[in-house]
């Protein structure tokens, strides 16, 4: 074992019990224990034991019995874990999809590494410096270890291009590559603009007020901010995105825990969009920083909740690092949004079926029908300004719900995604079709990317021939066909496919302008502000 990581965890065991012992019950005789246990296999130990990983389960088994959200993060994970919400990685900047053991560029980062030598959508990489990565059946993150390094660092490549008979070189210099936190921005219609956030990173603010301050150039007078599947992220970046809605001085969280004073977050400065209606779309996914801000919008009455019981955790983890690169992210403290109440949901009793608690919630029927959901009085709080009750102890429970659609996601749909059959066909149509499709709808010019897109939406179908291919292509892969369920989802897939299509042409902001017309949260957010009076009844007092 690592001498120096076993002292440290020596003198963490001591500092706890120096400092904090009136809040423990960690004595002397409990760090001889573990001191004597491990000296005792070290010494006495019939096998060899890897010391290392020995002490690794430990630090595992003390805290996966303390709460649900205290974690070990070994030394080769930190980095991995941290990119998303640092909103960076170093690497060559395409985004891409194993098509067959091939790798095919789906799409280059708009002034990155590979864009700048010439890289294109539809190019296989055939080669990594002199390495086949072709037909041998790689992970994607192995190839991925062979594309990333440090900014400056040269990677070459040799490409298999359509219409190319030879392989051509490339010597890219890998660079810092953006990760983005903002899916999508556009106007919903002349008054109703919306923004996806997928997490919330350090970069995630200076997205967020580029595309406010678009959409307000644009006319904007209402707002979706959409936070389904946003399972959270930095408690800073939620606070500073409450500032954008929100005056100044209004709290925004504060936490506490048996051995942290009570730290409160407060909004600042002077707000984008201060007085316009907002509506916050959020699912059972909708957890931590998602639950802060919806939370606190709901609690000040700023604005409506639109869609299902959020996911429920307030709990804050504070990273201790160890002195081999691996840390410790220890559950310190509560979150309590303005009104007083904490959302996390109960653990103490049931630590084991935490994890289990959506299937519950499916099984319970909560996620199709707001009757099923119960909260007892004694978590009942009261928004700051209406005094519309609200509750604590298990997420934030939206002022108009919206149930699970479970007619159109069938078993027979699931089982295409699943089986990679939808992906496919859409890496094969495009590749075949990219210059046509990329020449009607004017993809490459900037001034026309706009009308291109609209004609895109207005004319673009999948015919029932390429159905029929999918079919096809799912009998190949043993999907069991179902003809119900095929038909039950059929527009679904269709509009999957579209959606996937314009995502490879243009980005991820169209793919959601077409996938949302197939979300009924969005479509009752939508509702919600174009019809006042639905507005103002989810703002109104309602009993549960």
């Amino acid at each position: 074992m690592n001498i120096i990581k076993r002292i440290f965890i020596g003198l963490l065991f001591m500092e706890a019990f120096t400092c904090v012992n009136a809040s423990t019950s960690l004595t002397y005789s409990d760090m001889q224990k573990i001191q004597t246990t491990m000296y005792a296999i070290s010494r006495y130990y019939v096998d060899t034991v890897n010391t290392d990983q020995m002490i690794d389960n430990a630090i595992n088994g003390i805290l996966e019995n303390l709460d649900p959200h205290s974690k070990y993060i070994p030394k080769q994970e930190v980095q991995r874990m941290n990119e998303p919400l640092d909103g960076k990685f170093e690497g060559i900047g395409v985004m891409f999809q194993m098509m067959k053991d091939t790798l095919l560029v789906i799409q280059t980062i708009s002034g990155g590494p590979s864009e700048k030598v010439g890289i294109r959508a539809g190019d296989r990489i055939v080669y990594v410096n002199d390495t086949t990565i072709a037909g041998v059946k790689m992970q994607n993150t192995d190839i991925m270890k062979k594309l990333r390094g440090p900014k400056g660092t040269p990677v070459h490549v040799k490409v298999l291009r359509r219409g190319v008979k030879e392989l051509i070189d490339f010597k890219i210099i890998r660079d810092i590559i953006p990760i983005y936190s903002i899916d999508a921005s556009y106007m919903v219609d002349k008054n109703i603009g919306y923004i996806k956030v997928n997490k919330f990173s350090e970069t995630t603010m200076d997205e967020f007020n580029t595309a406010m301050k678009k959409l307000l150039s644009q006319g904007m007078k209402s707002l979706i901010i959409d936070l389904q599947d946003n399972g959270g992220g930095y408690l800073n970046t939620a606070v500073k995105l409450a500032s954008c809605v929100l005056p100044a001085n209004n709290l925004v969280v504060y936490s506490e825990g048996v051995a942290q004073p009570r730290e409160t977050f407060t909004t600042i400065g002077s707000p984008l969009f201060e007085k316009g209606d907002i509506v916050v779309l959020v699912d059972e996914s909708s957890a931590s920083a998602s639950e802060i801000l919806s939370g606190c919008i709901q609690d000040w009455d700023r604005g409506l909740i639109v869609g299902r019981r959020t996911f429920g955790k307030g709990l804050v983890q504070k990273p201790i690092p160890l002195p081999d690169g691996s840390i410790i992210r220890l559950t310190t403290a509560q979150y309590y949004i303005p009104s007083g109440r904490c959302v996390q949901r109960p653990y103490k009793d049931n630590l084991k079926d935490y994890n289990k608690d959506l299937i519950e919630r499916y099984n319970r029927g909560e996620l199709m029908h707001e009757d099923s959901i119960s909260f007892p009085d004694s978590l009942k709080y009261y928004t700051l300004k209406q005094k519309r009750p609200v509750y604590g102890g298990g997420g934030i429970m939206p002022d108009i719900f919206v149930p699970l659609d479970t007619t159109k996601y069938t078993k027979y749909h699931r089982n295409l995604a699943a089986k990679n059959v939808l992906n496919d066909f859409v890496l094969n149509y495009v590749e075949k079709k990219r210059s046509s499709l990329e020449a009607t709808y004017q993809v490459k010019d900037e001034k026309k990317k706009e009308e291109g897109f609209k004609l895109f939406l207005q004319t673009f179908d999948i015919t029932d021939d390429d159905m029929n291919k999918i079919k096809e292509a799912g009998d190949k892969e043993k999907v069991e066909f179902d003809e119900e369920q095929f038909n039950n989802s059929k527009s679904l897939i269709k509009k999957q496919i579209k959606a996937m299509i314009a995502r490879d042409l243009w980005d991820v902001s169209e793919y959601y302008q077409i996938m949302n017309d197939e979300n009924p949260i969005y479509k009752k957010g939508v509702e919600a502000l174009q019809n006042k009076d639905l507005y103002k009844k989810g703002m109104a007092p309602k009993k549960r």
